[in-house]
C-alpha cells in the first residue's frame, strides 16, 4: 500500500482494506471496557448536555422539542455505529483523525486532524466556561462580569488539568464519581420530579412547538434539532483512547455505542421529567447560565440548593477532565504522525502524554479569553458543536467512500454488520451533513438580540478560516518540499 498526497494505491487484493498500522504499544493500557464506557458517558454527560440546552430550547421553540430530541438521538446512534465499526478494525489513538489518514490519505488526515482538535478544544472551552459558572455558584461567589466568568473558567480548567496529570487511578475515581453524580443529580432528581411533582399530561411533551422566538413550527423544529445536537456529542472519545483500552477491537466499539445509549436514555427521561414538572413560563424565566437550580429549589426547598450544586459540580469536573484526556490523545496522535510538534508525542514515565495534556489545556485557556465578550464566547460555543458535526460528516463520508471504493473491507473488523453496515453508513453520512448545515445556519431568533452578523455566521466563518490556514500550510509545505528536491537534484 502506498500514499502520495491524497492519492491511495490499494493493495493487490482489492477486497482487503488497509490493515491497522503497526504502532508501538507505548501508551499504558490501563482502561477497562467499563473505564472506557464511563469516560464516554462523562464526555457526553447528561447533566452538562441537558442543563446547557433546556433553557435555550424552551425560549426558542416555546416547547414541544421532545420529538426533535428523540430524532437527534436515533440518528446519532447511527453515527456511533459507524464509529464502532471503524474502531473494531482500527483501534488507534486519535480515532477519527487516524481513520481519515488511513483510509482517505495524508491530506484528508491533516484536514480531519485540524477540524477535530479545533472542535474538541472549543468543546473544552465551552465546558470550562459553563463549569466555571457552576463552580462559582457552589462556592458562593457568583460573578456576572466577563472577567469573573473567565477567571472561574480558568480555575475549572486547572482542576481538570490536575486530575489528568495525577495517577490514572485518581482519574478513574473522579470519572466514576462523576457518573454516580449523574445518576443522583439527574436520574434521581428527575425520578422524584416525575413521581411526585408532575403537573402535566404526557401530551405536554409535544405541544407548544413554534410559540417561542422561532417564527413558525418548521423553523422551531429545525432549531430544536440543531440545539439538541449539543446533548449527543462526545461518544467518539472512547475511540481516541483505544490504545489505552484492554482488548480494544472488541471493547471500544461497545463503549462507543453503549455510552451514547446510556446518555441518550438519561437525557430523554430527564427532559421529560423537567418538562412535565414545570410550567413553560418557569423554564423560560430561568433560561440563564443556571436554568435548573431555581426550579429545583421551587420543588424541593432551599435546602436542596447546595447538595444539588455539589452533584452538578462533580459531573462537570468529570466531563471537563474527560474532554482534556479525549483531546490530548488526538493531539498526541497528530504529533506522532508529524502533523504537530514532536514534543507533544513524548510520554511521561507513567506512559501518558503530559505535554499533549498541557497543550490541550493551554489552547482552551486561550479560548476562554473570548469570554470577555459575550458575542465572541457565543461564537466559540457554536463552533464547538458545529465543528464536531463537521467531523462526523467527514468520518462517515470517508468511511462510505472507502467502503464503496474497496479501500476498506469492514468484514475484517470484529464488528460485522454486512449489508446493514453500508445502509447505516449512508444514512449516518446524510444525517451528519444535514445536521452540520442545520447547526451552521444563521438564526437571528436563536441568539441574543442585536447580535453582530459574525456571530450568526460563527460556524462557517470559523471553519473557513481554519480550513484556509490549513490549506495555506499544506501548499507552503509542498512548495518547500519541491524546492528542497530540486536543490538536491541540482547537486
Amino acid at each position: 500500500m502506498s500514499m502520495r498526497g491524497n492519492r491511495y494505491t490499494p493493495p493487490p487484493a482489492a477486497t482487503v482494506a488497509a490493515a491497522a498500522p503497526v504502532i508501538d504499544d507505548k501508551l499504558h493500557r490501563s482502561m477497562s471496557v467499563w473505564s472506557s464506557l464511563i469516560l464516554g458517558f462523562a464526555v457526553v454527560s447528561p447533566v452538562v448536555g441537558l442543563y446547557a440546552i433546556i433553557g435555550v430550547q424552551t425560549v426558542v421553540t416555546g416547547g414541544g422539542w421532545f420529538g426533535a430530541l428523540i430524532l437527534c438521538l436515533v440518528m446519532q446512534l447511527l453515527v456511533a455505529t459507524v464509529y464502532a465499526e471503524l474502531s473494531s478494525q482500527f483501534p488507534i489513538a486519535g480515532g477519527a483523525y487516524k481513520w481519515a489518514h488511513q483510509l482517505g490519505g495524508v491530506i484528508t488526515g491533516k484536514y480531519a486532524g485540524v477540524i477535530y482538535v479545533s472542535s474538541t478544544v472549543a468543546m473544552l472551552t465551552t465546558t470550562a466556561y459553563t463549569g466555571g459558572v457552576w463552580l462559582s455558584l457552589f462556592v458562593g461567589s457568583e460573578s456576572e462580569t466577563g472577567l469573573g466568568l473567565v477567571v472561574w473558567g480558568a480555575v475549572f480548567l486547572l482542576l481538570c488539568t490536575l486530575i489528568n496529570l495525577a495517577h490514572i487511578n485518581i482519574f478513574k475515581l473522579i470519572i466514576s464519581l462523576g457518573v454516580y453524580a449523574e445518576m443522583i443529580g439527574s436520574v434521581g432528581v428527575a425520578l422524584l420530579l416525575f413521581l411526585f411533582f408532575r403537573q402535566h399530561s404526557f401530551s405536554e411533551l409535544f405541544q407548544h412547538l413554534g410559540t417561542g422566538t422561532a417564527p413558525d413550527e418548521i423553523s422551531a423544529f429545525l432549531a430544536a434539532l440543531a440545539i439538541a445536537g449539543w446533548a449527543f456529542i462526545g461518544f467518539d472519545a472512547c475511540s481516541t483512547i483505544a490504545e489505552e483500552t484492554h482488548d480494544p477491537k472488541r471493547m471500544v466499539p461497545r463503549a462507543v455505542f453503549f455510552s451514547l445509549c446510556m446518555v441518550g436514555s438519561v437525557v430523554l427521561f430527564n427532559s421529560a421529567a423537567l418538562t412535565l414538572a414545570f410550567d413553560r413560563d418557569t423554564l423560560i424565566a430561568s433560561a440563564t447560565s443556571d436554568p435548573i437550580t431555581p426550579v429545583i429549589i421551587a420543588s424541593f426547598g432551599a435546602w436542596a440548593a447546595k447538595p444539588f450544586l455539589g452533584i452538578v459540580m462533580i459531573a462537570f469536573l468529570a466531563c471537563g477532565a474527560s474532554v482534556v484526556k479525549y483531546t490530548s490523545r488526538i493531539i498526541y496522535s497528530m504529533a506522532r504522525e508529524g502533523n504537530m510538534p514532536a514534543v507533544l508525542s513524548r510520554l511521561a514515565p507513567d506512559k501518558t502524554p503530559r505535554n499533549a495534556v498541557i497543550c490541550t489545556v493551554s489552547m482552551s485557556a486561550l479560548g476562554l479569553l473570548f469570554g470577555l465578550n459575550d458575542g465572541a464566547v457565543a461564537t466559540v460555543i457554536a463552533f464547538g458543536t458545529g465543528g464536531l458535526y463537521a467531523m462526523f460528516s467527514m468520518t462517515t463520508g470517508v468511511g462510505l467512500y472507502a467502503r464503496l471504493s474497496g479501500r476498506w473491507n469492514p468484514a475484517l473488523g470484529e464488528l460485522k454488520l454486512g449489508i446493514w453496515g453500508l445502509l447505516i453508513n449512508s444514512v449516518a453520512f446524510a444525517w451528519s451533513v444535514f445536521e452540520f448545515v442545520n447547526i451552521a445556519w444563521p438564526r437571528a431568533y436563536a441568539v441574543a438580540p442585536n447580535a453582530p452578523w459574525w456571530q450568526l455566521w460563527a460556524v462557517p466563518l470559523v471553519l473557513s478560516v481554519i480550513l484556509g490556514i490549513t490549506t495555506l500550510h499544506i501548499l507552503m509545505s509542498r512548495t518547500q518540499q519541491k524546492g528542497f528536491e530540486k536543490k538536491m537534484l541540482s547537486k
